[in-house]
């Protein structure tokens, strides 16, 4: 089985309560292909950096297995960078620089090796861009999930709501769903969200887990207590990879599946916080994975020895 990935390949400079960093890879595109290559190797990216993006990096990603095909090289220009500082909580934080660059005019190229995936992941991007790439698939993936934020909800509504109408899964965390439906209740709220399109849906909740919306069925993963959290920025990313990049290599969109594919992207986003950008991601074996997910599993299992 084959995923597409469709999303930023940046530069971040992050600041947290532990430390900061200078200039380092980021985004969305590059969180989520490390993090599904470790499910499964026929996976595409699409995507588009400036002349000044590290050649070393994108070997990275093809080490991986990643296709990089359908990532466009501007050259004299830009890429796309960003900068925050997160607050104590490490649950908020402050934009610094915003510097779209080759993002600004992005027009996603779909190569014909692309076509016929049977996964799409679309990663925060413009909803005009996230159409775009639907609308130029030769065929309807299995699959199609989205990510978006509030930024767009502010700016694009319209758009955006076009797009979520387009899909089968909607990933985002729980003040993005609380904006988009106008409900409080995470469960009113994702009622409403699945009535404008998608059949499933995704609520993360940062360090409190995630929550899985498919007709009446509901599945809550919890996150994993960890020691040390350095750095959440494409925590959402990593688990969006690893939800995907499981689904992928499963070939299987039951909900059932679906449940364990929240515990392998939850398992792959708690690497993510434990170093600064991709650092953690990069190298991770499959022994740590294995025995991560296991840590996971444990969390939610149990016998009750007597009922009431």
């Amino acid at each position: 089985m084959s995923l597409v990935t469709v999303g930023s390949v940046a530069f971040d400079a992050i600041e947290t309560p532990f430390g900061k960093t200078d200039k380092i890879i980021g985004g969305a595109g590059t969180y989520i292909a490390f993090s599904s290559s470790y499910f499964m190797k026929n996976q595409n990216i699409v995507s588009v950096v400036g002349e000044d993006f590290p050649q070393e990096m994108l070997d990275k990603l093809s080490n991986k297995g990643v296709n990089l095909e359908g990532l466009q090289i501007i050259e004299g220009e830009k890429s796309f960078f960003w900068s925050g500082k997160y607050h104590n909580d490490m649950n908020s934080r402050d934009t610094l620089v915003t510097e779209l660059n080759v993002l600004e005019n992005f027009d996603p190229i779909i190569p014909a090796s692309y076509q016929g995936c049977e996964y799409l992941m679309l990663g925060n991007l413009s909803p005009d861009v996230q159409l775009k790439v639907i609308n130029r698939m030769e065929k309807r993936p299995k699959l199609v999930a989205m990510d978006t934020m509030n930024f767009w909800m502010d700016i694009a509504m319209d758009d955006l709501v076009k797009a979520i109408a387009a899909i089968d899964m909607l990933i985002i965390n729980d003040e993005e769903a609380r904006q988009l439906s106008g409900e409080y209740s995470l469960v009113k709220a994702a009622k409403k969200i699945r009535e404008m399109g998608p059949k499933f849906l995704v609520i993360k909740k940062g360090e409190h887990g995630a929550l899985l919306f498919h007709g009446t069925d509901v599945f809550f993963a919890p996150a994993l207590p960890l020691e040390d959290v350095f750095d959440p920025t494409g925590a959402g990313d990593t688990f969006a990879g690893g939800f995907m990049g499981y689904l992928a290599s499963t070939d299987d969109i039951s909900f059932e599946n679906m449940k364990r594919g929240i515990i392998a992207g939850s398992a792959m986003a708690s690497f993510c916080v434990e170093k600064f950008g991709t650092e953690k991601l990069e190298n991770l074996t499959k022994t740590e994975i294995e025995d991560r997910i296991q840590e996971f599993v444990q969390l939610t299992n149990f016998d009750m020895v007597k009922s009431i």
